[in-house]
Order: structure tokens, then sequence, then C-alpha cells
């Protein structure tokens, strides 16, 4: 940029300052609005020019992407408030999209720190949480400005229920509601900056596709996922306070409004607690001492908004509904999406288990406790459980059978392992042993009870329907069973399965979804009486999720037990399985004559099993499988106390054991009228690999259909050939193979196919009856008919055109070559014939 051009772009900042400013004189907002309140709760940029949002939309356009942050910086420390709140909206749909999707923004989810170091560094310094864009929020939250959220984007159930005029029990969007005048255009929610701003990122997720090149991108590296980790550790601190606001005005902020009213009531379905964040940004009489007090309700607002956005896309209802094989899927959640959840999961699981020893007895809940802390205790329990295990419901309902579920799982994982993101590690014992679960998870073990229970139930459904040879499913399989194995956890799923299974003496009436042993009433100081009864605890937990008419499977039921014990059979199947792959590979590359390298060797057509990965992945693959599933039997024979004995009489009794040839035998069958007839589980062994009819081309091998391997037009003008000689020369040819000398041996060689007589009828039905067979000597042209032996002589001729080899010579060569290697096949198959008399 040259000076003129500098001087110009500062004039013109200039007069866009003053024009703005001046902006208020020209159009006086009595003019346009009835009340102060409504203009500062409708959109300001729709209501009144602004010169400077129309620059900033010009820049973005001519401008690179460094430049443009480094005059919105410019303009958030420079502008007030009042000329702020008109680019704020647009500001934060520029950066994380349009709520349609129309719109990418900064393409956060892909932008990647070694892909694009500059814009990387510099869009995450912007929106840091002390970054510019922070300090934007705050400037406007000071100031009480509103912003519209439309309804029609959020979560599925939640907008429904505002649609149906019903108030969602999450203290989220509470005396948010704006109901439309006459000839609106829609429901809104009336939000302060805060909220808007984290709308609009958690939504990010959901909204925004992934580009075409984006499937490559490693979650755990792009801006996306980093700023959600900055963000959490930000506003739910694991150690000490939230950080104060960064205000730029004097004074501090100032408190916000109070919420408006909607104008029809609603209805409410479930308890509607006082939360958090109502007290603390509502006008109160009361003023705690604690700085903490005025500040808890953004990590509340952001630990609501994460929640809502990213697993409240299905109720209780939605979810019975779901059952049905017809129903139509709602939201479908991506892996990333799971990614991101999962984080959020570990996070909460530090700042849950941040609370000190003395803080988390019941004694200790006293009115000298500070806001946060009680704020750790309610956060699980409160803004998580039902949500997620809903969430998780879904997915293991209906995420496909493939290796992408990992995401699910470890995620899954992640939640029933709070103790792994406890300040005090427990210290692994020194024979290598896991670490034993301490009797003080009890309580989170039975409070979180389906999680363990109903959830391990349905990875059995879905584990006895993949492919257990396949090493990522086996790897899946090895880490549940690992985790669940480990000392005391099971013991604390059996109680609490017991307490749940108490008789209860006195139940009184209790109505859907109102049987919870957490009640938000009131303020944090007042909180409610702990619940003795542990029993009641794990009751209100399961009838919590699962309405008052759940009927519960016990994890170490008979029917549990059942689907384990199918489960140990299938890893038996599966390990030899993998085991007869791995051999049958070995030995058709050692068995291999050398010049089949060459293509004078038929190929093998008759592959007794299909493509697996291992077969692109190797002995080292098996090796991996083999270990992940022992590792796995030997954790499920711990949980469920099996035995040797119950293992090896369910695996004869399901048909396991290898013939002598080792290969495996045909599909579970029963014999009917017509012959074999598939069961369900034979059905399922052919479906994934495990066991095969043995298939095998027995039919004129002359006669067989054209490989992709072979030139069509050229297999059948030598077939033509073969079959001309073979017409004119039958009885040479047969008094040849009939002389009992080294000429006849040779010429049965190559015009006898091998083992022709000794060839049986592989059918199910009637087996043992030998193939009726007539064909005489003849000779097969075919083999030159394939790519590979064309390339292979062409690959000859070329290596002796380097030796100085002329074609004549070359072709000469390979023809003595071939009788001498003739000669001495011939001669070791009629010294195995001897052998065999």
């Amino acid at each position: 940029m040259t000076a003129y051009q500098r001087q110009i772009a500062e004039w013109w900042s200039q007069f866009l300052r003053r024009a703005t400013l001046s902006i208020p004189q020209w159009f006086p907002k009595t003019a346009i609005f009835n009340s102060p309140q409504e203009a500062a709760m409708a959109f300001p940029y729709l209501q009144q020019p602004s010169f400077l949002l129309a620059s900033l939309k010009t820049d973005s356009i001519n401008k690179p992407f460094a430049q443009r942050c480094q005059d919105l910086v410019k303009v958030i420390e420079d502008f007030p408030a009042k000329e702020l709140h008109a680019i704020f909206p647009w500001l934060v749909e520029s950066i994380f999209g349009s709520l349609d999707g129309i719109l990418i923004g900064w393409n956060l989810r892909c932008l990647q720190g070694r892909v694009s170091p500059v814009e990387y560094s510099i869009a995450m310094e912007f929106l840091d949480p002390g970054g510019p864009m922070m300090k934007l929020v705050y400037k406007l939250q000071a100031e009480d400005y509103k912003f519209d959220f439309p309804v029609f984007y959020l979560p599925g159930p939640v907008k429904a229920s505002i649609q149906e005029r019903v108030l969602p029990d999450s203290p989220l969007y509470h005396n948010k509601v704006q109901f439309p005048a006459t000839g609106g255009l829609g429901l809104n929610l009336a939000l302060n900056p805060f909220e808007y701003y984290m709308f609009f990122f958690a939504l990010s997720l959901i909204t925004q596709k992934p580009l075409p090149g984006a499937l490559h991108v490693r979650t755990s590296d792009c801006a996306y996922f980093i700023l959600v980790d900055r963000y959490l550790s930000w506003f739910l601190p694991t150690e000490g306070n939230v950080l104060p606001l960064l205000s730029s005005s004097p004074g501090g902020p100032s408190p916000s409004a109070a919420p408006r009213t909607p104008a029809m009531p609603f209805a409410s379905y479930g308890l509607h607690h006082t939360s958090l964040l109502k007290r603390h940004i509502s006008h109160q009489t009361s003023v705690n001492a604690d700085p903490a007090s005025h500040e808890i309700w953004r990590s509340e607002t952001l630990l609501q908004v994460f929640v809502e956005m990213w697993l409240h896309h299905y109720s209780l209802e939605m979810y019975q509904k779901m059952q049905s094989p017809h129903a139509k899927e709602s939201f479908t959640p991506t892996e990333e999406h799971v990614l991101v959840v999962r984080l959020l999961l570990k996070h909460l699981h530090a700042f849950s288990n941040s609370l000190k020893p003395e803080q988390v007895s019941p004694s200790a809940h006293s009115h000298a406790t500070s806001p946060l802390e009680e704020f750790k205790r309610a956060a699980i329990p409160r803004f998580v459980q039902q949500k997620l295990y809903l969430f998780l419901q879904h997915c293991f309902g209906h995420w496909p059978l493939d290796a992408s579920f990992r995401a699910v799982l470890e995620m899954w994982l992640s939640y029933l392992q709070p103790w792994r993101y406890a300040p005090e590690k427990q210290a692994q014992s020194s024979d290598g042993q896991a670490r034993c679960v301490a009797e003080r998870w009890a309580p989170f073990v039975q409070e979180n009870l389906l999680m363990y229970t109903k959830l391990f139930v349905g990875f059995l459904s879905r584990a006895l329907r993949t492919d257990l040879v396949s090493p990522k499913n086996a790897l899946m399989v090895f880490r549940v069973a690992k985790v669940f194995a480990q000392p005391n956890l099971a013991e604390m799923i059996q109680k609490g399965e017991q307490l749940f299974l108490e008789p209860e003496l006195v139940i009184p009436h209790r109505q859907h979804r109102l049987f919870t042993a957490t009640t938000f009433t009131g303020s944090l100081s007042s909180w409610p009486p702990a619940v003795t009864d542990t029993s009641f605890k794990v009751k209100s937990h399961v009838y919590s999720l699962e309405g008052q008419d759940c009927k519960y499977t016990p994890m170490f039921g008979p029917e549990v037990r059942t689907l384990v014990l199918r489960l140990a059979q299938l890893i038996t199947q599966a390990k030899q399985t993998a085991k007869s792959i791995s051999d049958q590979c070995g030995e058709s590359t050692a068995g291999r004559p050398f010049l089949s390298w060459l293509g004078f060797y038929p190929s093998d057509t008759n592959s007794s099993y299909p493509a697996n990965d291992l077969d692109e992945m190797g002995q080292d693959s098996v090796r991996k499988t083999d270990e992940y599933l022992e590792k796995a039997l030997e954790y499920l024979c711990q949980m469920f106390r099996l035995n040797e004995a119950q293992l090896t009489q369910l695996t004869l009794t399901m048909g396991t054991t290898q013939d002598e040839n080792g290969k495996k035998q045909l599909p579970d069958c029963i014999v009917g009228e017509d012959g074999l007839i598939l069961t369900p589980l034979g059905r399922y062994q052919i479906i994934n690999g495990l066991r095969r009819f043995e298939i095998e081309y027995q039919g004129d091998s002359e006669l067989q259909p054209i490989r992709s391997y072979e030139i069509a037009g050229l297999v059948r003008l030598l077939f033509r050939l073969s079959s001309t000689i073979n017409h004119r020369f039958a009885d040479q040819m047969a008094a040849l193979c009939s002389r009992a000398d080294f000429l006849g041996s040779f010429c049965r060689y190559h015009l006898m196919e091998p083992g022709l007589t000794s060839r049986h009828l592989l059918s199910p039905v009637g087996q043992g009856r030998s193939a009726v067979c007539a064909r005489g000597p003849r000779l097969s042209l075919r083999f030159l008919g394939s790519y590979r032996t064309l390339l292979s002589l062409l690959l000859a001729f070329f290596v002796a055109s380097l030796f100085c080899i002329g074609p004549l010579p070359c072709a000469l060569l390979l023809v003595l070559g071939y009788f001498l290697y003739a000669m001495a096949m011939t001669l070791l198959t009629e010294r195995g014939k001897l052998h065999q008399l």
C-alpha cells in the first residue's frame, strides 16, 4: 500500500466513525421504536443504517484475512458499545457461519496449524477466551443488549416443545422465549451477547457440513476442537475460580436486565428448577459477598449451551418412538461430533473431581460453600446425565456396524471411568495388574447404573453382529471387556442392581419424570438435604431415565449371561477363522510353483475364505487380533465367573472344532427333506465369514468363464486352436499317454488334468459321490491368453535384448528351459505315485 492509499484509508476510517456517531441524530429512536427496551431487543442493524457495518462487509470481501482481523481488533477497542452492537450479529455469523449451513464462515472445523499456520494463529488469538472477541461480548454484556435467536434452529425436542407452548425443563430457555406479534415470522429467543455467541459457536459443530476435502482432517488438530478445550478450561476451571470479566469500561459490567415474560403462559411438563443462571443475571435483592457468585452464570451458561446443542437431540418420548423399525431418524451425529462430546465429558469429570475431600462430604454443605463448588457437584447429574444417556442409547442402536463406532465407544468408556480424571491418580500395582476402583466411586456407579448395565447389553447385541475377525472390531470388544473387568467395578455394579431390585415397602404416588433425587429450589445456599436412602437414589436414577414402566434386565442375570456365552463362542470362532486365513495364505504362498509367478501355472480360483482386512495387513494383524480376542475372553471370564469347562462344552456344542485338514466345517445346518437347511447361527456364520460351504469349480476347465486377467478374444482363439488339434490328433495323444516309458509319463504330465479322477462332488447333499469324468488327453493353450503370461514373455525378451540375445535365440532358450523343468517335474510326479502305491 502506497503512502497516498494509506492516507485515503485513514481519512475514510475517520469519516465512517464520525458518520456512525451522528446516526442517532439523523434517525432518533423515538421515531422508530415505541420504547427503549424494544429498540434494545431488536436487531439494530435492521432498524437503522450502519456505515461501520457496511464498511466491514466490504472489507471482508476485499481485504485478506489477517488485515480484516487487525481492523476488527481496532474497531472493538475504539468504538463504544452503541456502535458495536449493530455489527455483533453479522460478526458472529461471519465467524461461525449461518445457521442454515450455507455460509461457512471461518471454517474452524478444517483450520489446522500445520496446514495454515498464519490464519490458524490469528483466528485462535482473536477467539481466545481472553481475546478481542470476548472483549466485545463483555462490552455489549455491560450495556444489557439482547439479540434474537430463531427457535427453528434449536434441537428437535426443544423446538417442538416451544412450538407447542410447553416450556423446556432446561433453565437456559426460561424467560427468553419471545412470541411474534401479529404477522410475525416465528418464535425467537432473546439472548444476551454471551449466550448468543455460545449458541452460534456450539451449533456450528452441527449446522456446518464438512467440505469434500475435510474428510482427512484430524479432529483433535482443528481450531474448533482446540477452542472447545480452551473455553472449557477457562469457564470450568479445575483449580481456582472463574477468571474475572475482561471489561474495558470503568467500573466493570453491570448486571443484566431481567428477562422478559412470555406473552402466553407455558404448561410445563417437568419440575422447574430455579437455575444458577437465573439467580445471577437477574435483579435480586440479596448479593453474595463472594465475587465468584456474580460470574458463575457464565460457567453454567457454557455448560448448558454445550449440552443442549450437542446432546439434547432425543427426548424420552422420542427415544421410545424410535424403537419402532419404521421410525425415521431425526438427527444423525457424526464422528467429529462424538469426539467433541467426549472432550466435554472428560473435562467435566476433571471439573467435578476437583473438589477437595472436605468439600465432597455432605457435612461440608453450608452457607460458606462457594457457588462454584456447588456447581461442580451438580454439573453432571443435573445437566448431563439424562441427555447423554438418550444420546448414547441412540448411537448404540443406530450407528453403522463398522469401525467408526470406536468414537462412540471411547466416549462411553470415558464417562464410565471418572477415576481416570481425578487429581489423585491411583498407582498401578507392581505386578502389572489393573488398578482397583476405590470405594469412593461406588455412589457414582450406583447413580449411573443404566450407563453401565443397559448400555453394556446394547454393546453385546452389537458385538454379536460384527465380524470379530477384523482387528478393529476385536479391539473394541477388548476395550469394553478390559474396562468392565477392573477390580471391584463388577462388585459395585452388582451392589447397585441389588439396591434397585430391593422391594419397596412404601412407595408414594409419583408421576412420570418426577421421581428425581436432586431438586434445585431457591438459591444454591439452600441446598436440599442429602438423601440417605441409597436404594432410593438408584431407583430415582433408573425411573428418571427409563420411566416408571421400565423393564430392567440385570447385567449379571441369566439373559445377559447367555449373551456373554454366545459372545465367548464367537470369539473362539473368530480366533480359529483368523488362524485358518493366516495358514491358508501361508500355504498358498509357500506351495506355489516358481513358474506360477511368470504365469505358467493356473491361478487358484476357488479360495475358501472371502477378502478380509487380515489379507491387507498381514501376519502382524493376525497376531493383534488373536491377542485382543484372547484378552477379551479372559476379562469376560473374570467378570461373569466363566470356567474353562463351560467354554469347552459350549464350543463343542456349537460345532467349532476343526476337521482333519484344518479347514472349517460347514455352517450350522439342520437336515431337512430336501437336504441341509441353514439355521440362524449358520446364516450369521456365512455373513461374517466365520464358515462357508466349500465351493469349487468342477466342470471342464477349458469352459470356465473368462477371467478379468485374461484377453477374451485371445482365449476364444486359443480354444478353437486347441480344440482343432485335440480333435485331429486324439488317437496319437491317447497312444502316447498309454505308454509305460518316460515319454508316456512326459505326455501324461502335459496332456492329462492332474487329480481329475479323484474329484468328489462337494455338495452338502449326497457327499462322497465321485464325479463321472470321461475326458481323455488333450492340449490346453489357455494359459497363453493371460495378461500375466504375455507380460512375463515380453519381460523375458526385454531382458534378453539387454544381453544382445535376439528374439529367436531367446525363444529357443525359454523352450529349452521349460523342457528341462517339465522333465524334472515328470520324474518327481512318477516318484510320488510310486510312494503312494
